[in-house]
C-alpha cells in the first residue's frame, strides 16, 4: 500500500519524497550524478565572510597603489631633472624612490601570516 502524502504541488508525481522520486541519488552522490546539473551557490555566497580581513587588505592595496603612483611621478621628476643637468636634485629624487620602495616592503612585512 502506498502512503498518502500531503500535496505540496499541483502535480501528484512531485508529492513523493525525494528518495522515491530519485531512487539512485544518494546523499553522497553529489556532483558525480549526471542528473544534477546545477547545484547553485553555496550557503553564504554573496556576503562577506571576513569583513575585517577584507577591509585590512583593501587599505593595504590603496596604500600600495598610492605609493606606486608616487613612484611613477617621482621617476618622471627625476628623469626630467637629470636631463636638465640638475644631478643633485636627481639624486635626491632617487633617494625618494628608494625610500618609497622601502615603505612598500614595510607594508608587505606588516602582517606575514596573512599571505
Amino acid at each position: 500500500m502506498r502512503p498518502s502524502y500531503t500535496p505540496g504541488s499541483a502535480q501528484p508525481r512531485l508529492n513523493r519524497p525525494v528518495h522515491e522520486r530519485y531512487p539512485r541519488i544518494r546523499a553522497t552522490s553529489g556532483y558525480g550524478d549526471p542528473r544534477i546539473r546545477h547545484t547553485g551557490p553555496g550557503p553564504g555566497s554573496g556576503s562577506e565572510q571576513e569583513p575585517e580581513r577584507s577591509s585590512k587588505l583593501t587599505a593595504r592595496l590603496v596604500l600600495a597603489i598610492t605609493v606606486v603612483i608616487g613612484q611613477l611621478w617621482g621617476l618622471t621628476v627625476v628623469v626630467n631633472e637629470w636631463m636638465k643637468g640638475n644631478t643633485g636634485t636627481a639624486w635626491w629624487g632617487a633617494g625618494f624612490l628608494a625610500l618609497s620602495f622601502l615603505a612598500v616592503l614595510g607594508l608587505w612585512a606588516l602582517d606575514p601570516e596573512d599571505r
